[in-house]
């Protein structure tokens, strides 16, 4: 096997023997299998489109086979079985609409004419086939920017698909998958190429993102600022971990009235947030951290855990038996739930003991998201005009396992009293619980939401840029963000396709970015990696 999408890639150079997410070479084939399968997709849908074919079933399975293949998503080979063989079989349905519509697929090579295996051990040897090092005579360079490219949209899909379980979709997003994805088999692009379709990722993330959020505000209403307690209720218990809103709802919904507390981890704590979630009664708090303990916290949790998305890596023996997957996500060993029904969940959260007693412990603010901080717009821009608020400081992204990543956290405690820190996703459970205090009524410490509320950052540098008639690069704003998946790297696109500059970024650069692609990003937007927080600090502040 080899895998380098991840910041955890062993020696920061890539995965060779398993991954240190706990992904196994024969889950790796088939992921890489899978991605060629909808490459192949990808070009039969690319010659639909000329000729007025445009399914959009076929849309919504190439954006949750692209997503499954995230990291920590799904580790169970036997899904991605049956994911590769609908792939094929959609393949060769849309070949024969685009036939009968006057297109013509023959003249396709590559994926789009592929013999695919349907059983699993000759599936793993056509995945080590088709992996990230096949090509052995390809360019370093134009492999850096197809591999930058396919991340981006692999992020791009996860982003997607949260929307389209909620009902929202725009479809210049399949577009672009279905000509990117096609685009990386084209032995003729040139690194410029390579890097226009990469920015162009970013753009269309924009969009993606922004109807997310559309999606969350329509179904669950604006967040507002909201206090959340980290302690404990005497109940029963039930912790949902991962990103997905509307397995929650449904949570809750399903435990109203049965006694059973309803916790978040991870990147579900800005759920607290939404006025349709917040008022179910049995909502009670949040419950650990991202990633620093987050073995001991779920072996050491008395109820069902339910994940529901990428938030963990590998489950540990020591809580599977209570641990339940919903959505995409799976791994072997580990309870599926099927088609919203949590009632398996429920049901061991009734046998287990739940908590005996009440736990007391700190609280933290949620609910800044750009509609909570544009709403004191005016309060914040006479601030900076004081010079009460010298600078804001973006310090978010995602959190990992690797050591540190302790530096976010020195970042933030050595931030002089009149910074604001404006964090997202679950990169801020290294901080997220730091009293901060506040400058003439603003808090010091603004949680703008998960890794999908990263639009409401965008809204809030942009909005911040028009406010004092400036460029975002000429704002009191510093970027430091951290990075895990593949999420972090379309956001990353997304922030360059707006000409951001001077972003700082750790705790390693990304295994998959050669130097030379790395001089390219250097020379244009002045990406550069974290130092010490003491280096970093005095060049930031003078």
């Amino acid at each position: 096997m080899f895998c380098y999408q991840c910041e955890q890639s062993a020696q920061g150079e890539g995965c060779v023997k398993i991954g240190v997410c706990g992904k196994n070479p024969d889950v790796a084939a088939l992921q890489d299998l899978l991605i060629y399968a909808v490459k192949g997709l990808s070009q039969v849908a690319v010659e639909g489109r000329k000729v007025g074919v445009n399914d959009f079933d076929f849309n919504r399975f190439t954006c949750e086979a692209i997503f499954s293949t995230v990291t920590n998503v799904d580790f169970d080979p036997d899904r991605f079985v049956d994911l590769i063989n609908q792939s094929v079989e959609l393949r060769e349905s849309l070949k024969e609409k685009v036939k009968t519509a006057g297109g013509n697929v023959d003249q396709l090579t590559g994926p789009a004419q592929f013999s695919f295996a349907t059983e699993l051990g000759e599936m793993v040897t056509q995945g080590e086939g088709v992996g990230i090092n096949s090509d052995h005579g390809i360019d370093p360079d134009i492999k850096s920017l197809r591999e930058l490219l396919i991340y981006g949209i692999k992020g791009m899909a996860a982003y997607a698909d949260h929307a389209l379980i909620l009902g929202k979709t725009d479809d210049q997003i399949f577009q672009f998958m279905h000509e990117a994805m096609a685009a990386t088999l084209n032995t003729e692009a040139s690194v410029n190429d390579l890097v226009g379709l990469a920015l162009k990722c970013g753009e269309v993330n924009i969009r993606t993102m922004e109807i997310l959020n559309e999606a969350h505000k329509e179904t669950y209403g604006t967040p507002v600022p909201t206090e959340v307690p980290l302690g404990a209720k005497a109940s029963k218990a039930i912790l949902v971990s991962g990103h997905d809103l509307k397995d929650l709802e449904n949570i809750l919904k399903q435990t109203e009235g049965k006694g059973i507390s309803i916790y978040t981890h991870g990147e579900m704590l800005p759920c607290h947030g939404y006025p349709e979630l917040k008022k179910y009664p049995h909502f009670y708090g949040h419950y650990g951290t991202a990633w620093q303990n987050q073995a001991k916290e779920f072996a050491e949790f008395p109820g069902a855990i339910v994940m529901t998305t990428n938030c963990i890596q590998k489950p540990k023996e020591s809580y599977q038996d209570n641990l339940f997957t919903a959505g995409l996500v799976g791994w072997p060993g580990v309870a599926h739930l099927e088609d919203g029904n949590f009632a398996p969940a429920i049901e061991k959260a009734l046998e287990m003991d739940g908590f005996p007693e009440d736990r007391n412990g700190k609280k933290v603010m949620v609910g800044f998201g750009h509609d909570a901080v544009l709403g004191v717009a005016d309060k914040v821009i006479g601030a900076v005009k004081s010079g009460d608020i010298k600078r804001f400081f973006l310090i978010g992204g995602c959190d990992g396992a690797k050591p540190g990543r302790n530096y976010y956290t020195e970042m933030v405690e050595k931030l002089p009293s009149d910074c604001v820190v404006l964090t997202l996703a679950c990169g801020k459970f290294r901080f997220f619980d730091k009293d901060l205090g506040d400058i003439g009524g603003i808090p010091r410490l603004l949680d703008v939401g998960q890794c999908n509320d990263a639009y409401s950052a965008v809204k809030i540098a942009l909005a911040l840029a028009e406010a004092f008639e400036c460029g975002v690069n000429d704002l009191p704003l510093s970027m430091v963000l951290s990075w895990y998946e593949q999420k972090a790297v379309v956001i990353l696109l997304s922030l360059l396709h707006l000409g951001v500059k001077n972003i700082r970024l750790g705790p390693s650069l990304p295994a998959f970015i050669t130097p030379n692609v790395l001089n390219v990003l250097v020379e244009n937007f002045n990406i550069m990696p974290i130092k010490t927080v003491d280096e970093d600090l005095k060049e930031i502040l003078g």
